[in-house]
């Protein structure tokens, strides 16, 4: 889909630097663009980057040298180069099918809203509600009892156990499973015996779930997902969990039992937060985090277990001196050895005096 610099410059509404003629032909990012593509550059230092690259043209942010390319300046480079890329590669925008597809499985209870969609080999079980305009794609099992919300999207074999609750506009995608029983056991005599599950998982809208991400049902009531909340691929979070508004939850994070958190709460990769903790608002757990205590609000921890970023960074200063420290330990410890044989033949005089 060639199009003129110019057309490109109009499109995202920037300005235009060197010859708007000049022919488009794709879109990439620096390190990969080819001769005919457009690239960006978002700050000042990729300006190296810019001038090695073989990109045809750039889309800058203002201040930016654009090396002697021509360029279209903007005010935001990702959203007008997000709009590029979709100009040269559009959404594959499938149409609409079937409402229930012949060899979905739908109970004669469930409730579906207007404009449903109901892909192959989907199991929707008795007295489910979809809302208007959902998706639910191929291999998709919904539990009897579950409400799903408007404008849902639930991504091929994801798995909702019985009595889940999904909000408006929430994704879910491939191979999430939720409302699957917590890991909650009595030890007896004769084994582990598996706790009361009686509870559900209440997701709010706008709340997106990663693929193969894990959220149990609580013991006797909810297990809950605020508002917003965005959950990346390979996340478990475990029974009676109370997640606040808005919290950004990274790959491989484990959230245990009866935890709760604020809004706005930030875990990055790998995470691990032990049960019947509080995580306040705003918080920021770095990486590989083990929080073992509750977090105050605000506060961004480092380390296992988790205590405050600038007392983490501290300790990682001391251990990384530890050895030219030792070799300075051992270095006065020599000398301390010298001194004593120095010393030795006068000691022996003075007791030998003194008796």
């Amino acid at each position: 889909m060639a199009t003129t610099l110019a057309q490109l410059a109009e499109l995202v509404g920037g300005t235009l630097v060197g010859d708007g003629s000049l022919t488009i032909t794709g879109a990439a990012t620096l390190d990969t663009a080819a001769a005919g593509d457009i690239s960006l550059a978002d700050s000042a230092d990729r300006c190296r980057d810019l001038q090695q690259s073989a990109a045809a043209a750039a889309v800058l942010a203002a201040g930016v040298d654009p090396c002697g390319k021509p360029a279209i300046v903007v005010a935001d480079v990702h959203a007008a180069f997000a709009a590029v890329v979709q100009h040269f590669r559009p959404r594959r925008q499938a149409g609409r099918s079937r409402r229930v597809h012949p060899q979905a499985v739908v109970s004669q209870s469930a409730r579906l809203g207007r404009d449903v969609e109901i892909h192959p080999y989907a199991v929707i079980g008795h007295d489910v509600t979809i809302g208007e305009g959902s998706t639910i794609h191929s291999g998709v099992s919904i539990a009897p009892g579950c409400v799903i919300g408007a404008g849902v999207t639930i991504f091929p074999n994801a798995v909702l156990y019985e009595d889940t609750r999904v909000g408006d506009r929430t994704i879910i995608h491939a191979g999430a499973v939720l409302g699957a029983y917590g890991f909650g056991y009595k030890s007896t005599a004769a084994g582990h015996e598996l706790s009361a599950q009686l509870g559900y998982v209440e997701i709010h809208e706008d709340v997106e779930v990663g693929a193969c991400a894990t959220i149990d049902r609580g013991t006797y009531g909810p297990t809950v997902i605020g508002a917003g909340t965005k959950i990346d691929n390979q996340v478990m979070i475990a029974h009676n969990c109370r997640l606040g508004r808005h919290n950004l939850i990274c790959s491989q994070v484990g959230i245990a039992g009866s935890t709760t958190t604020g809004d706005y709460v930030v875990m990055a990769g790998q995470v691990g937060v032990r049960d019947h903790v509080h995580i306040g608002e705003g918080a920021v757990l770095c990486s590989k985090a083990g929080v073992s205590n509750d977090v105050a609000a605000g506060i961004e921890v480092l380390g296992s277990p988790a205590t405050p970023l600038r007392q983490q960074k501290l300790q990682f200063a001391a251990i990384s001196k530890l050895p030219e420290m030792r070799r300075e330990f051992r270095r006065l410890q020599r000398e301390v050895e010298a001194l004593q044989q120095q010393l030795a033949p006068t000691q022996a005089s003075a007791q030998e005096k003194a008796a």
